[in-house]
């Protein structure tokens, strides 16, 4: 375990956000929705939840969502390493086509991707019971959060 973030309570109404979520590996993931959608629901955001085959195909997705209105996402997937290279490609891809959506649209992504080495780990990472963190809220958390502060710094910078 990397340590535990903090712990983010904000107020998101008149926020509107997206959750895109892999397919694979269903127990994790479902696991990672529950945790976004409690905090979503619990700041009283607008969202929505949209599945995708895999964390590949997140960044395009995410993307979409963004200009078209979202105020910010919340990308979740997992990825398991296993005995090829696949793995580092799909992670890399993932992780650096969100950063670049990210930095693109000048809107939040969430970052809920978790790269494993077995599925244990991914268990202990996403909110079910008898987990030791939950991704899926934490990544929840830093979309609003970073939301917030972006709609500050817009309506005072300029």
């Amino acid at each position: 375990m990397a340590g535990t973030g903090p712990t983010i309570s904000v107020d998101g109404r008149g926020l509107r956000l997206v959750i895109v979520a892999g397919l694979w590996h269903t127990g994790i993931t479902d696991g990672l929705i529950a945790g976004a959608t409690r905090v979503l629901e619990a700041s009283n955001a607008e969202f929505s939840l949209v599945r995708v085959p895999g964390s590949f195909e997140l960044p395009v997705a995410c993307k979409v969502a963004l200009d078209s209105g979202a105020d910010a996402v919340v990308a979740l997937g997992v990825i398991i390493r296993g005995g090829t290279p696949h793995f580092e490609f799909v992670s890399k891809a993932a992780t650096d086509g969100l950063t670049r959506v990210a930095l693109d649209t000048g809107k939040p992504v969430g970052f809920g991707v978790l790269t494993l080495d077995d599925e244990q780990q991914g268990l202990d990472r996403a909110g079910l019971p008898g987990s030791k963190e939950d991704k899926g809220e934490e990544a929840a958390s830093a979309a609003l959060s970073t939301a917030l502060v972006l709609r500050e710094l817009r309506g005072h910078i300029g």
